[in-house]
């Protein structure tokens, strides 16, 4: 029970706000979804570093603040200059804090985060690539096309964390 309360509570996290990356994106939609997926990513990696006990997950959630925190300024500064609107934290934040109170089983939370790490790289990936491909602002598709190894790279790195702590997502 506690391991698919894990899985739900960091869904939400990493979930919310997204669309699908095939839909038809215009600026407003990439930056909206983009920076919905940048503050899922920052607000689950600080629930892991808390509730995380394993050395490589509290790792890899210490590079997931620092490096998705750093690609959200930089969105902004990008919207703020098209006078588009990044989503708003709030919300989510406060779903995400009392859904963690139920958390049971510090285990099944490092296996959750990374199995969860995984799905959401693989959905910002296609969402970037998408935006990268297609996106109509040249500013909005180099950030889009900048942001893309990055990304990648933390793909590889939760999936090796989902194989390491018993996941299912690793493949």
């Amino acid at each position: 029970m506690a391991n698919v309360l894990s899985t739900c509570v960091l869904t939400l996290l990493i979930g919310v706000g997204a669309q699908s990356a095939f839909a038809a994106q215009d600026n407003d939609d990439f930056v909206e979804d983009a920076s919905a997926k940048g503050v899922a990513e920052v607000e689950a990696g600080k629930l892991a570093q808390e509730k995380g006990t394993a050395a490589d997950v509290k790792s890899f959630a210490d590079m997931m603040v620092k490096d998705h925190t750093a690609a959200n300024i930089k969105l902004k500064s990008i919207a703020d200059a098209k006078n588009l609107e990044v989503s708003d934290s709030a919300e989510l934040v406060d779903k995400a804090k009392a859904m963690i109170l139920e958390l049971r089983s510090a285990k099944s939370f490092d296996q959750a985060y990374a199995n969860n790490q995984v799905k959401a790289h693989e959905a910002t990936i296609d969402l970037f690539e998408k935006e990268a491909s297609e996106g109509k602002d040249a500013e909005l598709k180099a950030f889009a096309t900048d942001t893309l190894p990055k990304l990648k790279a933390h793909l590889e790195h939760a999936k090796a964390l989902a194989k390491a702590h018993g996941g299912d997502a690793a493949n």
